[in-house]
């Protein structure tokens, strides 16, 4: 998918995103704010926000900024913020991930759940968020990894073409993003319904220009 595929995806998903998505995503949208939201007073970074769901689960004293590339699903996250007077949340803004408005450096975690296997170029979108995250800082990606399994991968291979239509990359593969991220993995584990999906707690170690 190209970016402008994304964004009409998600248009389209933004209206039945919580209903359809929710329950799915609950416990590894969960665990993985418990993770990078461990500390007090952080400035923290949700990439791929959508429509909020995550924002409850923060610490009060955290500083929260979100980013998503469709607009739709930010109207419905700014609702969220709104109606539960949610003030740890500082802003939200239309921003591509691959291409971030922030200084270097500007945040103490970065999160991104559900977004590498949808962004155009997975290699762009890890360098941003090592940039943009500080030296030490912690990252956390949530996300769907093709199965190791024999039979399980085939049916993803043979499901690609079509998943991809509706932003999900089923043959995504695991050790593919781990080279071209750069990333400094200290945790991999199951995610969500199954363990399907798999969570990754990574410590930003290279300067963020790097």
């Amino acid at each position: 998918m190209d970016l402008q595929d994304t964004i009409r995806t998600y248009r389209l998903f933004s209206g039945s995103y919580d209903v359809v998505f929710g329950p799915i995503f609950h416990l590894g949208r969960k665990d993985a704010v418990r993770i990078a939201n461990a500390l007090p007073g952080q400035r923290i970074l949700e990439v791929g926000v959508g429509t909020g769901l995550s924002l409850p689960f923060f610490r009060p004293d955290s500083e929260v900024t979100g980013i998503d590339i469709s607009a739709e699903m930010l109207a419905k996250a700014r609702g969220r913020v709104e109606r539960q007077n949610l003030k740890h949340v500082k802003e939200l803004s239309v921003m591509d991930a691959e291409k971030m408005d922030f200084p270097d450096n500007s945040f103490d975690a970065v999160m991104g759940m559900y977004v590498a296997s949808v962004v155009p170029n997975p290699a762009q979108f890890a360098a941003e968020i090592r940039r943009v995250c500080r030296p030490g800082g912690t990252i956390v990606l949530v996300n769907h990894f093709a199965s190791d399994n024999g039979v399980m991968w085939a049916i993803e291979k043979l499901l690609a073409p079509l998943a991809a239509h509706i932003g999900f990359h089923a043959d995504f593969s695991l050790n593919n993003f781990l080279k071209v991220s750069k990333l400094s993995v200290r945790e991999i584990k199951p995610s969500n319904l199954f363990g399907y999906w798999r969570l990754l707690r990574c410590v930003n170690e290279k300067p963020a220009t790097s």
